[in-house]
């Protein structure tokens, strides 16, 4: 296969680029390496795109390794013909690919081996040919043997047909045809069994779906019951129509031959063809909706990583409890401890003048500014205590509560304990809090990824799938940033491109005797080669040295940055005194492709580099928006339909957004109140992190559920808080909705047939 030639069309690239870009992946290039320093030779594809080619060409490989294991399987046998080596070649999935082979795989023993042991074979293909010469039965007594166990002629015939049902089944063709249209016209169907979990998925009691229709969190929500055993899951589809069509496929005519064809394959499609073909497409599905949960993940991963740090600032973590109390950690600009307290203002204790003596005191002492609260348990009241803290002391301060998740994963992780042994686990939870504000990026890669908790159905996905794109993602985030060589945890390190925890740890070791003073030093290290230092050094920075240590500048461009300078009259000290401000002005005077020729390089990296040297030492993260910070907090009875709040995106998910409006519970902004134009997805137009305005749609306080808007229309009259459907009589009412739109569209058998008809051509 030309991978090249058709990854360029896949990715509508042009070919050069796609034959590039295979070069680099097989010259074992990193992806963040390859997006950021190779975009000549790339068209520029950013890194989503890189790892999406990388994926295809890693598929794409396989598919061709396991055609090529089938075809000499095939070929070993003695059974290779032109027609299945032009099929193979023309398979485009392995499941096409496995199709083809299954009539030559060596199968356990079926009921047609069987027959085939006992000698039918001959009067199988006698019955096949449907020919009009010779009755059945006086064919069938010519293998009566009673040695090989064919008593009679009803087990000769009963023998012929199991060889029939096999061969049908084994049709590739037929298989591809029936798996694409239960794929279009099939359903999903529940029903409910009884579990002490059952309540769980009523909804599910007696639900059905058109599988082209259905949304991949309902599959997987799905497939959760089937394993509870809450659920009874079955693909349904009009069985009849489907054994009608096969048997046109296969019957010629009419007769005593076409008649025992015909139950062949009535018998083929019930026993072999539908039970294989129905774990084909729910395995299809569940891949697709693992795919889909992946995605999503993905893309609440990122903004979360990337959220703005919070610089300058020293501030107080606090790590809700109840019995046990709140562990209080105070972290100074850098991250580095300051002090560390438990206070006990919850129940059971309710200690809360005391607590408010004792952080005050810290606070006071060094300087807080800023207080991080977790949103785990107790959160509620840990919230309330401070705001009334706030208001009573009078001081400058504010808080901010962050998402938790993973912090208790964390403190009792071996790397916790490595970074803080003289630390309990639940204090070591509250640096970590206060961190999240402070920089979320450098401590949420100390975290297993799966358990930051902004996703669906996490723990249900292919572990190895979802940990390769989630360090995917978390490789790019932190490249994007860039890492300070001097500063930064062997945790963080190892993210960057290039550098593993081996290598990372060597790193923080040499750094203890001496600071890196300019990238080249890296090469001093041990287990970094020059392949490592290609990789890394553009994305390590190093502070008050030469200054192009201290941007996204690669060490390889920095012949090209001189001869830009000296081409627009600058020098290196004009970049570090901020004074080359319009140097694009000047380029633009001479134009990039004179530049570009005359300092080596391509209008691409001339244009990366004239961005870093315009604001060296520069966070990508600056730029977006800061995180929301309070000094007091609503009650979720003091919501009022109509009133409209500030808020914060806290997950996105595929029916909609939660958001954050300080009320301790997350509202929801259904997909359909998000905008006032049709959207097909909520991540088209919002992502974790982003700050929105919403309305108070309605407030269930039993259910402590927050309905929220963020359409400009007016909210429509006479909704009464609280008395609005419940998320699951609306998703219940589309479901039933679409049953009946899909049992209107059901294919008729008729439809059927002629579409095999044309399939194969016959």
């Amino acid at each position: 296969m030309d991978y090249a030639l058709k990854l360029s069309k896949e990715f509508n690239l042009r070919a050069d680029y796609s034959a590039n870009i295979i070069t680099l992946i097989d010259e074992d290039n990193t992806i963040p390496f390859i997006a950021r320093y190779r975009k000549e030779m790339t068209g520029s594809c950013d890194d989503q795109v890189l790892r999406e080619f990388a994926d295809r060409l890693k598929y794409l490989r396989n598919l061709d390794k396991r055609k090529e294991e089938i075809a000499n399987s095939i070929t070993e046998q003695g059974k290779m013909t032109d027609e299945i080596m032009i099929a193979l070649a023309g398979a485009e999935t392995m499941t096409e690919a496995e199709d083809i082979y299954r009539p030559f795989k060596q199968k356990r023993k079926t009921r047609a081996s069987v027959a085939i042991e006992k000698g039918l074979l001959p009067l199988a293909e006698f019955i096949l040919s449907q020919e009009k010469d010779g009755a059945v039965l006086e064919q069938a007594k010519n293998y009566i043997n009673q040695e090989k166990g064919v008593e009679d002629t009803v087990q000769a015939i009963a023998g012929a047909k199991d060889i029939i049902a096999e061969k049908v089944s084994d049709d590739a063709e037929l298989r591809k045809t029936l798996r694409k249209k239960v794929m279009e016209v099939g359903e999903l169907t529940c029903k409910l069994l009884e579990n002490e979990n059952s309540k769980t998925y009523d909804m599910y009691a007696e639900y059905s779906e058109k599988i082209s229709k259905i949304p991949s969190h309902r599959i997987l929500a799905v497939n959760r019951g089937e394993k509870e055993e809450c659920l009874k899951v079955s693909v349904a589809v009009d069985t009849q129509a489907f054994i009608e069509a096969i048997q046109t496929v296969y019957v010629k005519g009419e007769g005593e031959k076409q008649d025992l064809v015909k139950d062949a394959c009535a018998d083929a499609y019930s026993r072999l063809i539908f039970p294989s073909i129905e774990r084909e497409v729910r395995s299809e599905l569940t891949e697709k909706a693992s795919e889909q949960a992946i995605k999503m993940f993905e893309v609440n991963l990122r903004p979360l990583l990337l959220q703005p740090p919070l610089k300058g600032k020293i501030i107080l973590g606090l790590d809700p409890a109840y019995r046990t109390g709140c562990k209080i950690a105070v972290v100074d600009s850098e991250g580095n401890v300051l002090d560390t307290a438990v206070v006990y203002p919850t129940p059971p204790q309710n200690k809360i003048e005391e607590a408010k003596a004792v952080l005050l005191k810290l606070i006071d002492k060094h300087g807080v500014s800023v207080i991080s609260i977790g949103n785990g348990t107790a959160s509620k009241e840990s919230e309330i205590f401070v705001a009334n803290m706030i208001k009573e002391s009078g001081k400058e301060l504010s808080y901010a509560v962050v998402n938790e998740a993973g912090a208790s994963v964390y403190s009792a992780s071996k790397l916790g304990a490595e970074e803080f042994p003289d630390y309990e686990p639940a204090q070591r939870s509250a640096v970590s809090i206060a961190r999240r504000l402070q920089d979320p990026l450098a401590e949420l890669i100390k975290i297993d990824v799966k358990s930051i908790g902004v996703g669906q159905y996490q723990h249900d996905m292919p572990e190895k799938r979802l940990e390769e794109v989630l360090g995917g993602v978390v490789e790019d985030c932190v490249n994007s940033v860039g890492v300070d060589l001097n500063t930064a945890s062997a945790s963080l390190l190892s993210y960057v491109a290039g550098l593993n925890k081996g290598i990372a740890k060597e790193i923080v070791e040499y750094r203890k005797n001496k600071p890196f003073m300019k990238r080249e030093d890296l090469l001093k290290v041990k287990k970094l080669g020059e392949k490592a230092f290609l990789q890394c050094a553009g994305f390590l920075r190093i502070v008050g040295g030469n200054i192009l240590d201290n941007t996204g500048v690669h060490p390889e461009s920095y012949p090209a940055v001189e001869k830009l300078l000296s081409a627009t009259g600058y020098t290196l000290l004009d970049v570090a005194n901020g004074k080359i401000s319009d140097i694009k002005q000047r380029i633009e005077q001479k134009g990039w492709d004179v530049c570009a020729h005359e300092c080596g390089v391509g209008v691409p990296t001339v244009q990366d580099i004239v961005n870093e040297l315009l604001k060296p030492g520069r966070d990508i993260r600056d730029t977006l928006p800061k995180p929301i910070l309070r000094s007091d907090l609503m009650d979720l009875a003091d919501l009022k339909e109509g009133m409209e709040i500030n808020g914060t995106v806290r997950n996105v998910i595929d029916f909609g957004v939660f958001v954050d409006i300080g009320v301790h519970q997350d509202g929801l902004v259904h997909i359909s109140q998000i905008s006032d134009n049709y959207i097909k997805h909520p991540s088209d137009v919002l992502k974790v992190g982003d700050l929105v305005k919403v309305k108070v749609l309605g407030v269930d306080t039993v259910k402590k559920k927050i309905s929220l808007t963020m359409k400009t229309a007016e909210l429509p009259h006479g909704i009464a808080v609280g008395n609005q459907k419940t998320d699951r009589e609306r998703k219940q009412g589309r479901i039933n909705a679409e049953k009946k739109k899909s049992e209107s569209k059901n294919m008729s058998n008729e439809d059927m047939v002629a579409l095999l008809m044309k399939k194969f051509g016959r």
